[in-house]
């Protein structure tokens, strides 16, 4: 029996884009020998995932998950090629999987998260499952992002929007976890959602950002023909309306805009950190052009 070397394991799922796992049975199945291996994985349809790997995938969903023992919270996107394939029940469930093992293994990214063995079947790594899903799903699978909120003290909340295209987590420090502070969490999140703030506290605004933005107002105030000795009182006014658009402890409530979220919050809570992901921003979308595909089909008939 030949040697079956993680070397060659390796080159095998280079070659066919193949999970770990799979990798080594067809090895072992066919003694060593790679072609044999490679045609092995076509057979069985675990080869495709690397015929897919060019492909856009903007599609998917945001999925949320909070573990009701611990208390660890988990946002993660996950996307695919197609609305179509992201309203499976196959797809949710494979997101819902992965945000529990961000949860129960705590990868410090997506590199790791990738290379870890499954929390719930340790004979696969977390690639693996990938590899097998875009092979049997046909569309090209990927972990994009997730964040991991472990509480110290108080609570960690989610909201899931419209089905998976934003994702919101929150995390809150209380003396204590009350119904009241769960309803706060409740709102805080959706509002969250909607508002679509940028930092918790104005002190958490970075420096270029903020220098950058008196640049942008002073300029606007002079365009605007102010005299230059009151430009300098109107950007500073200007700074506070954009500190109200950006902390979101500083905006309007947006059950109550008459009171903004600090108040909303009354003391009996105060926000630690959240974060807010909307499914497939600054991605490239995949364009179906129809008369190009029937084109290039033909053309591929007529060699």
């Amino acid at each position: 029996m030949a040697n079956i070397t993680s070397a060659l394991v390796k080159e095998l799922r280079e070659r066919t884009g193949a999970g770990m796992m799979d990798c080594k049975k067809a090895l072992v199945s066919c003694d060593g020998d790679m072609d044999k291996a490679i045609d092995f994985l076509r057979e069985k349809g675990l080869a495709a995932a690397a015929k897919k790997a060019g492909r856009i995938a903007a599609e998917g969903m945001v999925d949320c998950y909070v573990c009701e023992t611990c208390g660890v919270g988990v946002v993660i996107e996950v996307n695919c090629e197609t609305d179509f394939v992201a309203n499976t029940d196959r797809f949710k469930a494979l997101c819902r999987d992965f945000a529990k093992h961000v949860a129960v293994k705590a990868p410090a990214d997506v590199e790791e998260m990738l290379a870890q063995p499954f929390y719930a079947d340790e004979t696969k790594t977390v690639n693996d499952m990938i590899g097998e899903a875009t092979a049997s799903i046909g569309e090209k699978i990927s972990v994009r992002r997730f964040a991991r909120f472990e509480p110290a003290a108080g609570l960690v909340d989610t909201y899931n929007h419209m089905g998976g295209r934003i994702g919101v987590m929150v995390e809150l420090a209380c003396p204590e976890v009350t119904d009241e502070v769960k309803a706060l969490s409740h709102d805080l999140v959706m509002h969250i959602a909607a508002a679509n703030p940028q930092f918790v506290r104005r002190s958490d605004v970075p420096s270029d950002n903020l220098e950058k933005e008196r640049e942008v107002l002073t300029q606007q105030a002079l365009n605007e023909g102010k005299p230059a000795k009151i430009v300098e009182r109107m950007v500073e006014g200007r700074i506070e309306k954009y500190y109200k658009e950006v902390c979101l402890l500083e905006q309007p409530f947006v059950k109550d805009p008459d009171i903004n979220v600090t108040k909303m919050l009354g003391g009996k809570a105060d926000v630690v950190r959240f974060v807010r992901f909307e499914r497939g921003e600054g991605l490239e979308k995949r364009q179906d052009n129809l008369a190009a595909d029937i084109a290039a089909e033909q053309a591929k008939m007529k060699k």
